[in-house]
């Protein structure tokens, strides 16, 4: 058996430098080493104290941040395409997606979401709030069509009943969508009181699922670290909001 890599993932540190902060691309990585079931090493990196580490070895770079076996590597897109290459089958889950759909489904959802918390003017809000909801219905339609691989398995089905995005196993997609969802739910509940309808039965199963998985639910910030990043960009629409 081939010598296992040595891999150390940094991260972006919580606002007291101990615990995980809020930064979806650093989540989006944990959780693919979590789910590899490869030994890895996770350092927290305190920005604050603009520590050696970061100077010495990822100079002028953000985390997250990755060595393997010696080697540095700093963008997250490579970093996700070089761990699904490196650590492959039989020794490692295989988990890019099956469906090229499922790779996009949800990717305008932050982007409505931003638009829609960091407005400040009442009169724009029913707008952007029904731009961004559109977006997630596209998402919960998504999730409520059969794949063709469950249509393969019944071909009478109308309504899918997977897990996750491309099927009953946590994908890449799912790596990368989850924690931007995660964000959504926290920073919309607390600056406009908005909830995820529960009507949106696929994108509210799909949640449930992923919250029931500890790859997910402890990698997650605290909340009070996604709601002190977003403090000084989300607009209340009232003062006596606050």
């Amino acid at each position: 058996m081939a010598e296992a890599p040595k891999i150390e993932l940094f991260i972006k540190a919580s606002d007291d430098g101990e615990g995980v902060g809020n930064c979806p691309f650093c989540q989006r990585l944990f959780m693919i080493l979590w789910l590899k079931g490869v030994n890895f090493t996770l350092t927290t990196v305190d920005m604050k104290r603009a520590p050696e580490v970061l100077k010495d070895l990822a100079p002028g770079s953000q985390p997250p941040f990755l060595i393997h076996n010696g080697e540095v590597r700093t963008d997250t897109n490579k970093i996700e395409e070089f761990l699904e290459d490196t650590l492959a089958p039989p020794q490692y889950p295989k988990m890019c997606c099956r469906y090229k759909e499922s790779n996009g489904a949800g990717d305008d959802i932050f982007h409505k979401f931003s638009a829609y918390i960091k407005n400040s003017n009442p009169g724009l809000n029913d707008m952007l709030e029904k731009k961004f909801l559109k977006s997630l219905m596209k998402l919960d339609q998504y999730l409520l069509t059969p794949l063709p691989c469950e249509l393969d398995q019944n071909p009478d089905s109308s309504v899918s009943t997977r897990d996750y995005l491309d099927g009953n196993s946590l994908s890449l997609a799912d790596c990368n969508l989850l924690p931007k969802l995660h964000i959504v739910k926290v920073v919309c509940r607390k600056y406009r009181g908005f909830e995820i309808p529960a009507e949106l039965s696929g994108l509210t199963r799909y949640l449930q699922k992923a919250y029931e998985r500890e790859e997910f639910r402890h990698t997650c910030p605290k909340d009070k670290e996604i709601l002190l990043a977003y403090h000084s960009v989300a607009k209340y629409l009232y003062k006596q909001e606050k």
